[in-house]
Order: structure tokens, then sequence, then C-alpha cells
């Protein structure tokens, strides 16, 4: 097989895969600018470029390193999935910046925001001080989402349950703890937060959208 056959067969196999990973870890993962995301793309990146022209690695080799990553990366999408530990260390997750006006200077140097770029983000906003914001909150695509003091909103600005999990900074911001949350979604007939892919505090109550049954059993 000549050079230019090989490296054709290998930059399609390389397309293909990245479609197979697309098609299996959900379209959303791939547009927002998460730790897996720049690893996996690093990586497939390395593997496809380094190994693309290299004539020595036969077809088969190549497809094997292929698939032995796409492996390693839906399994770490697995753990993340269901464990909130692992998701914690490996993936972005919304951070509550501002509270009442008041600023949490140490989460604003854990997602990199400086005084100017809150600022900034304000004024693009039409907010001209912190005493107007109730709440902002730092999504994982690294926009802010501000919601200001009086604004009418009478549904929470994060959710409290989210993917089976309970979002602590949901209920920072709701006011509420742990206990009400479960006691709620049993009043609800649910026995458990697994149950639930989203919960929201609405007009003082927890709306809530359960998983489908087929899902629960695969969790």
């Amino acid at each position: 097989m000549d050079f230019y056959t090989l490296t054709a067969i290998k930059f399609a196999l390389g397309i293909l895969m990245m479609i197979f990973q697309i098609n299996i870890l959900g379209k959303r993962d791939f547009s927002v600018n998460t730790p897996l995301n720049q690893v996996q793309n690093y990586v497939l990146g390395g593997i496809i470029g380094g190994v693309i022209y290299n004539s020595s690695i036969t077809v088969l080799q190549y497809l094997l390193i292929i698939l032995i990553w796409s492996l390693v990366v839906i399994a770490t999408k697995v753990l993340i999935d269901t464990s909130k530990v692992f998701k914690s260390l490996t993936a972005s997750q919304p951070e509550l910046i501002v509270r009442d006006g008041t600023v949490d200077i140490a989460r604003c140097a854990k997602v990199g925001l400086t005084a100017q770029g809150l600022n900034r983000s304000m004024r693009e906003q039409g907010i001209n001080s912190l005493e107007e914001v109730e709440a902002a909150v730092m999504e994982t695509n690294g926009s802010l989402t501000i919601r200001v003091r009086n604004a009418g909103s009478k549904r929470s600005l994060l959710p409290l349950v989210s993917d089976g999990h309970i979002v602590s900074d949901g209920l920072i911001l709701a006011d509420k703890d742990k206990a009400w949350v479960k006691e709620e979604l049993k009043k609800q007939g649910y026995s458990s937060v697994k149950q639930v892919f989203l919960a929201e505090l609405v007009h003082g109550r927890l709306e809530v959208i359960p998983f489908p049954k087929r899902a629960l059993f695969k969790r």
C-alpha cells in the first residue's frame, strides 16, 4: 500500500472516530470547553497527527490506538456522570461568584475571573453597581449569568438537583438545605435524589423532572 493511500485511510478513520465520540458522548458536551474536552482534543490530535504520516504504523495498529483512547474517554465520561467526587475533580461546574452584592473572591480566583472582567460583564449587561446584583454565576462556557435585584423572576437561578445530584450553590441561593430537598422529593413520591433529572425552585415550590424509568435502571 503506497504512502498516500495509507495516509488517506488513517485520516478517514480518525474523522470517523471523532464522529463516533461525538455521537456517543453527546453534541452538547463538545460545545462546552471542559477539562475533559481539552485533554481529549490534545491527545486525539496528537495521536492522529503523530501516527497518520508514520508509514511504519499499520492501519490495524492505528485503529487499535484510537479505539483504546475512545474507550478511555467514554469510561471517564461514565465516571463523571455517575460519581459526584470524580465529577468535582474532572468536570467544570457553574460557580456562584456574587450573592446579594457580595463577591466571593476565592471563587473568582478559582475560575480566573478578575475584577476588571467582572466589571466588564456587568457593564455589558447594563449593570452599574454590585449593589444591583442579586446573584452572578460563572457558567461552564466562561460566560457570566447575572440576576439583578427585584428582577421579578420566581425561578431559581441554579437548580437544586441536577443529574441526580444536589447542587450546593443552588441550595445557597434558594436558602434551603439537603434535608428540605429530600423531604420535598419524598412528598412528591421520590425516594432518592438519583431519580431526579432536574429540580428547580419555582414560586417557592420544588418542580421536579424525573429520569425515565429506563434511565433509572441504567443508573
